[in-house]
């Protein structure tokens, strides 16, 4: 199933559109009805309400914790395999190459530690070798603390000293892209990581800049910085253009849910494109830094992530 379309100009009909096709496709209903649930009356709006609070009693494994913390559900084989078979037409599981040969900016969107490695040596990859950046590559993170096991596994890749997300996104860009000291260096500390920002901006030869940026979140008192604080954020600090097209790098699993915070963080409010794709784990230089295994109750977990961002996207819309 094809995500609402992230080209510059997309209109908020055509946006609307795909929003419907995606939640009202047959592996969404097949996954809802398969785990005892009616499909929501009403319109789109009332469909994607409904979708909310059925995955938040079915498919939340995280119930407020972070994603490593989340329970993992035991389910039947042919539960396994249906819930994989959706992941799968619903865009969660394959890597799709860059649509176009040029773009304005790329964005890199953090995560747990390995995720950091991974998606930095993939969008260097990229750069070098698969599309052309006009603008600069931004690496987008936050001051969530590492977990001991995140600490352990940069460790053992060589990489110490990290006590952040953001720290491992910096330690990720300067092994990608041959780095080692910021051109420019600003922030705000503040009372709280949460309110805290930073940019570090570094200039490898013969690519773009590439900027890395910790974003404060938009609700300090409650949480960390999530996906949509940091494209917020990173907007504030670029000129983005209408017309621009962006390229944003993450894993294949999240690639519906943050493809729609885009949508509606920087495509609606900016006019830009966006294209969105997830590392590919056949390239040969992310053989060491492998992904832990992907679950049925990730790709729920996930799918209930999608449904939430696709009904904050479908509410803007003009």
């Amino acid at each position: 199933m094809a995500l609402p379309a992230g080209a510059a100009g997309a209109v908020g009909a055509e946006l609307a559109a795909g929003v419907r096709a995606w939640v009202e496709s047959p592996p969404l209903r097949a996954l809802v009805g398969h785990f005892g649930g009616d499909w929501p009356a009403g319109d789109v709006p009332a469909v994607l309400a409904g979708l909310d609070d059925f995955s938040a009693r079915h498919w939340d494994f995280r119930e407020g914790r972070e994603r490593p913390e989340a329970r993992e559900p035991a389910f039947d084989p042919a539960t396994s395999r249906l819930v994989l078979a959706a992941a799968d037409a619903l865009g969660l599981v394959r890597a799709a190459p860059p649509a176009l040969p040029r773009y304005a900016h790329l964005l890199v969107l953090g995560g747990l530690a390995h995720a950091c490695l991974r998606r930095t040596a993939y969008a260097a990859h990229l750069v070098r070798t698969v599309a052309r950046v006009t603008g600069e590559v931004a690496v987008l993170g936050s001051y969530r603390a590492l977990s001991p096991a995140e600490t352990r596994m940069l460790a053992d890749a060589g990489m110490t000293g990290c006590a952040t997300e953001v720290d491992a996104l910096d330690a990720g860009v300067r092994a990608a892209f041959g780095v080692r000291v910021p051109s420019e260096e600003t922030g705000e500390d503040a009372d709280h990581p949460h309110r805290a920002w930073s940019s570090r901006t570094y200039r490898p030869a013969g690519l773009p800049p590439v900027r890395v940026l910790a974003a404060p979140s938009s609700e300090p008192d409650r949480r960390r910085a999530h996906t949509a604080d940091t494209q917020r954020f990173w907007a504030e600090h670029v000129r983005l253009r209408a017309g621009d097209p962006v390229l944003m790098v993450t894993a294949p699993i999240y690639v519906p849910f943050q493809h729609c915070d885009a949508l509606r963080t920087l495509a609606v409010p900016y006019s830009c494109g966006i294209d969105t794709v997830g590392v590919d784990p056949a390239l040969a230089l992310l053989a060491r830094l492998p992904e832990p295994t992907l679950t049925p109750g990730r790709y729920l977990q996930e799918i209930r992530s999608a449904i939430r961002s696709l009904r904050a996207l479908h509410a803007v819309l003009p």
